[in-house]
């Protein structure tokens, strides 16, 4: 009995590695049936299940054709200061510390500019990150959660055509990028 168990699981084992390998032998053959040529074409489609490819790259806006971020700051700060943006002891380096993308810092500076509202408040709504800046009289934003700047100029200054305010300053920011750009 325990002979006939045996030899009944070892041919059990056996069978399922068979199947397994045959499988594996099929899947490395390529797809059959209709539209297998098709499937096995080696060629790119024409949508990339990639979601990073779904996201077309500006090359001549980025900071990457200018140069290093760093370098864009430093070239961006004087101009800054001159028209009164930045203050006179603050770097466009320090003011963008926190954000990730330049140009969404420039169009925040020129937002809080144009419309009186204190950069910080309105960095802190912006990017959820709180530096040591004093941001105790500005309404902050709900939890911990970033808003985007048309929001927060909403939130900070109700009585603003926010969404106006907003692409006003993202124009500004380009022109200030394109500016030191050549």
């Amino acid at each position: 009995m325990k002979k006939t168990l045996f030899v009944s699981a070892v041919l059990l084992f056996s069978f399922s590695i068979s199947l397994t390998l045959g499988a594996e032998q099929a899947v490395a053959q390529g797809p059959a049936g209709v539209g297998a040529s098709g499937a096995a074409d080696n060629s790119p489609s024409l949508h990339s299940l990639n979601p990073i490819k779904w996201v077309k790259k500006d090359s001549r806006n980025s900071t990457d054709a200018l140069g290093s971020r760093s370098e864009v700051e430093k070239k961006l700060t004087p101009s800054l200061q001159a028209h009164g943006i930045l203050a006179a002891n603050a770097t466009a380096t320090d003011a963008c510390a926190s954000f990730t993308a330049l140009d969404e810092c420039l169009a925040t500076l020129h937002a809080s500019h144009n419309l009186g509202i204190d950069f910080n408040c309105l960095r802190a709504n912006v990017t959820a990150v709180h530096t040591s800046a004093d941001v105790s009289g500005c309404k902050v934003a709900d939890g911990e959660k970033a808003q985007g700047l048309n929001k927060a100029i909403h939130q900070l200054k109700p009585d603003v055509n926010a969404k106006h305010a907003t692409k006003d300053a993202e124009q500004q920011a380009k022109a200030d990028l394109q500016g030191i750009g050549g």
